[in-house]
């Protein structure tokens, strides 16, 4: 069998199937990344679409956060482009630099809310921040993002006073403070029981129909990446690049290649309980 790690060859068996509709939001190109002299990735190339909710995904190691890292501007690639929209993520710099990131919102895996902050609080940071808002719009901003997320009510609670499932919700409110064009989730599901990441993955849904926002979910959790995913990019670990791209379940469907096969395939039974 041809190695999939080549475009026109994956296409023959059906790992090459990302869609060709919408207009592009992130372009990566040519993408290598590494620490030094070890390479974690290389010759990554695939394009987010506008509306997309595109899943990064691997199995352990293969660099789903590093990836997004690179994406989010938190680490310089060795090699290669990200493009939001026209503009080079790493080629921009300055104020240019600085608006072209806040059309980024980034939800940690932890959440990353601020303990000794209500959640209102920690929703109106990026607001202080980075706009020039009086007290009183922050509050009405801040309460709407918590609104948006299922969290009406909850605004003078702090982090330790909710649920682990919650916590993700304000902390994806707080990533959506700036009305960013592109939402990256980082693990979303960790750490969540099956009811908390349903609830979470059909929040995701909703507030890419509702808002028109770019999803890029890093992740590893199969009934969700199946059930949510309309692209996707698959890391190889042993050859450390991409493998394989499209919608999670058409690669199910059609990719012949044996690693990405045993990976989306742990996850179908789970999927299709989900959905019956």
């Amino acid at each position: 069998m041809p190695s999939v790690s080549d475009p026109s060859a994956a296409a023959t068996t059906g790992c090459w199937a990302a869609s060709s509709e919408g207009e592009p939001h992130i372009v990566v190109r040519d993408l290598t990344m590494a620490y030094g002299d070890f390479v974690v990735m290389r010759d990554l190339n695939f394009t987010i679409r506008r509306g997309d909710v595109f899943i990064i995904m691997g199995g352990s190691g293969c660099g789903k956060s590093t990836l997004m890292r690179h994406m989010i501007g938190l680490n310089r690639p060795a090699k290669g482009q990200v493009l939001i929209g026209r503009d080079s993520l790493w080629e921009t710099e300055g104020d240019a630099r600085a608006g072209l990131l806040r059309r980024l919102g980034v939800m940690y895996q932890s959440g990353a809310l601020w303990s000794a902050l209500t959640l209102l609080e920690n929703v109106a940071l990026p607001l202080q921040q980075f706009t020039a808002l009086g007290p009183a719009a922050i509050r009405e901003f801040a309460a709407y993002k918590l609104a948006l997320v299922g969290l009406a009510g909850f605004e003078d609670y702090y982090p330790s006073q909710i649920s682990g499932g919650m916590q993700k919700r304000a902390g994806v409110a707080r990533a959506m403070a700036l009305d960013p064009e592109v939402l990256f989730f980082d693990e979303p599901s960790a750490g969540l029981d099956p009811v908390s990441a349903y609830r979470l993955d059909e929040l995701i849904l909703e507030l890419r129909d509702s808002l028109g926002t770019t999803m890029v979910v890093v992740t590893h959790e199969l009934d969700s990446l199946l059930s949510i995913g309309s692209n996707s990019v698959y890391l190889d670990v042993e050859t450390r690049t991409m493998a394989a791209q499209g919608a999670p379940k058409v690669l199910l469907e059609r990719c012949q290649d044996a690693k990405v096969q045993a990976f989306l395939s742990r996850g179908r039974q789970r999927a299709e309980e989900r959905h019956a």
